[in-house]
């Protein structure tokens, strides 16, 4: 089948509540028992005259200003062949070269999933499949501030990572808390390097919340002696700085993660090569769909480096499923009050903190595209406005 024409792009926008955190002041949610955060997410549908329905979900920081994007577009998607990815992949990033380019993330999943649908295969197998089980790392809510929910102090983040470790996890990323008390970030390294052991990998992700290079100076020597895996984002510049991090690499032991920040195969390369991080970081919404995060991957392995996917998706289980240079699979934000993790589109996909086995694993997708239906009667009944383009 060598032509699939597109026929309509559908974006609905849902708004619901998420029980089991309360937003607090800030931008961050935390970690507190019994509260609710109201959410808000999008569903796109790419249909084509053979009848298929590419899909894809999201919620995260790119939420509205994807939509946007999409809708400027529209209008040309009609009469696009769906199954020309990599054709309306650079057309795009033409078109949107002077803006940030977030829409092409879902609309880019969307196509992939038409084209698993198309052929009846999932999406991993298209990719060449590397591996079905994807060793998983507990990825923790941020601190609460007030010192009072379940994360809010160093003593309950070791808790709860013992917790993590029984369940079956090999691996846990800290996000501490965002108020820059060095002190305690410090305090929270060793408290959960202590409660766990030497044999669990852990992390810690800043989320940009140190203010100096000192700051990240002083942390990441913590790191070091707590023998650390991986260092994330600690600067307020979002990783940015090449010469900043590859002064701080010179200084320190433990690895640097970064580039959730910097958009897109060029900027990233550009940081690596200039000495900014020592593993690659990659987002299919954020940084331009299957075909964007594949491009960063393989110009990562070109290198003999690692990339690591950021957060939950049922697309990246099935693009780390299809990579051999990626270590882990975040499964986060978790907290003892919040361990259900996706948001409810799917009629049976959920990431689950609880579903770790006993080797640290988590299993991928075996439909056809993306391998997970959406639960159409939830969708419909939390719908607040709706965009065909036809």
């Amino acid at each position: 089948m060598a032509t699939q024409l597109i026929q309509s792009v559908t974006i609905r926008k849902l708004q619901w509540e998420a029980r089991g955190r309360r937003q607090e002041a800030g931008f961050y949610p935390t970690a507190y028992d019994g509260g609710v955060t109201p959410q808000t997410g999008f569903v796109l549908e790419i249909r084509t005259d053979a009848g298929i329905v590419g899909e894809y979900t999201w919620t995260t920081g790119i939420n509205g200003h994807a939509a946007d994007h999409i809708r400027s577009v529209a209008p040309w998607l009609i009469g696009q062949n769906a199954l020309e990815r990599e054709r309306i992949w650079n057309e795009l990033r033409r078109v949107w070269r002077k803006y940030d380019q977030l829409g092409l993330g879902p609309l880019d999943c969307a196509l992939w999933d038409a084209a698993g649908k198309t052929y009846g295969a999932p999406l991993w197998e298209l990719l060449g499949g590397y591996r079905t089980r994807l060793p998983a790392y507990a990825s923790t809510l941020f601190g609460d501030d007030a010192g009072i929910g379940p994360l809010g102090t160093p003593a309950k983040y070791a808790e709860f990572a013992k917790h993590c470790v029984s369940l079956g996890y090999r691996a846990i990323k800290i996000h501490g808390w965002n108020d820059g008390d060095i002190r305690r970030e410090i305090d929270l390294v060793f408290a959960v390097r202590e409660a766990v052991g030497p044999d669990v990998a852990l992390m810690l992700d800043p989320s940009g919340a140190y203010r100096t290079f000192g700051d990240i100076l002083s942390v990441g020597r913590a790191l070091d002696e707590a023998h650390f895996y991986w260092y994330e984002d600690p600067g307020m510049e979002g990783g940015t700085s090449a010469f900043a991090y590859r002064k701080l690499r010179e200084m320190l032991a433990t690895p640097f993660l970064q580039g959730e920040h910097i958009r897109g195969l060029q900027a990233h390369m550009d940081n690596v090569l200039d000495g900014g991080t020592d593993f690659m970081r990659a987002d299919a919404g954020l940084d331009g769909g299957v075909t964007g995060v594949l491009k960063i991957a393989h110009a990562a392995e070109s290198l003999g480096i690692d990339v690591e996917l950021h957060a939950t998706s049922p697309v990246h289980r099935h693009l780390m499923s299809s990579l051999r240079n990626s270590n882990l699979y975040e499964m986060g934000l978790v907290a003892p009050s919040l361990d259900a993790i996706t948001p409810p589109f799917f009629a049976e996909y959920a990431d689950r903190l609880d579903e770790i086995d006993a080797d640290g694993t988590v299993g991928v997708p075996d439909g056809p595209g993306l391998g997970t239906p959406l639960d159409q009667e939830w969708i419909a009944a939390h719908e607040v406005d709706v965009f065909v383009a036809d």
